[in-house]
């Protein structure tokens, strides 16, 4: 009996070991050595993953973001980058994706139309009618009180696709061949919603 419970826990201790060796061999294979870990030169916008677990009153939320010129915003409550000034030309659906894919701002591509749970982040559900239905003090320039498109599509409609109309906060669906308003940013993406 006693011997019995000697090898248990012999090999309990040895498959720790094994999977502590496991462990430490990956970590040395991904980051090239056992210490090495990401400066935060290398990732300027280190602690602001998108987790959506944070609320912050708008003078702490969004920060301008000098590092591209000043015409971009950091939502510190999603992680994600906004262009700080929208543009204030209508576009059909189709074409808003174009031009976010192709837009430049403080000199970076890599911009895309929002997801719909994206673009509704932003909307501040105390702020009344006639909007925009942003947070006080937030930092954005030229945000009309009208609709804006999102890259969410409609399941039940392939020709159909969502939008958030900034008036009154609202999330409402239409034809993609309609003319709305283009709100670009700068993020993960998740490949269902665009």
């Amino acid at each position: 009996m006693r011997n019995a419970r000697a090898r248990r826990v012999g090999m309990v201790t040895l498959f720790g070991v094994l999977v502590l060796s496991i462990g430490l061999v990956r970590l040395v294979f991904m980051t090239g050595s056992a210490g090495a870990v990401p400066s935060v030169k290398e990732n300027a916008l280190a602690g602001f993953t998108q987790s959506w677990a944070k609320v912050l009153p708008a003078a702490e939320r969004f920060v301008i973001l000098t590092a591209f010129t000043s015409d971009a915003v950091l939502d510190k409550n999603t992680g994600l980058v906004w262009e700080k000034s929208p543009q204030m030309v209508d576009a059909k659906w189709n074409d808003a994706r174009f031009i976010c894919i192709n837009k430049i701002i403080g000199g970076q591509k890599g911009w895309r139309l929002p997801s719909i749970p994206e673009l509704t982040s932003l909307i501040d559900p105390s702020v009344a009618p006639p909007g925009p239905t942003l947070p006080p003090e937030h930092p954005f320039v030229n945000v009309q009180s009208a609709n804006y498109w999102s890259a969410t599509t409609i399941a039940e409609s392939p020709t159909a696709a969502w939008m958030v109309f900034f008036k009154a906060g609202a999330v409402l669906n239409t034809t993609r061949d309609i003319k709305s308003q283009v709100w670009c940013v700068r993020g993960p993406m998740n490949a269902e919603t665009y």
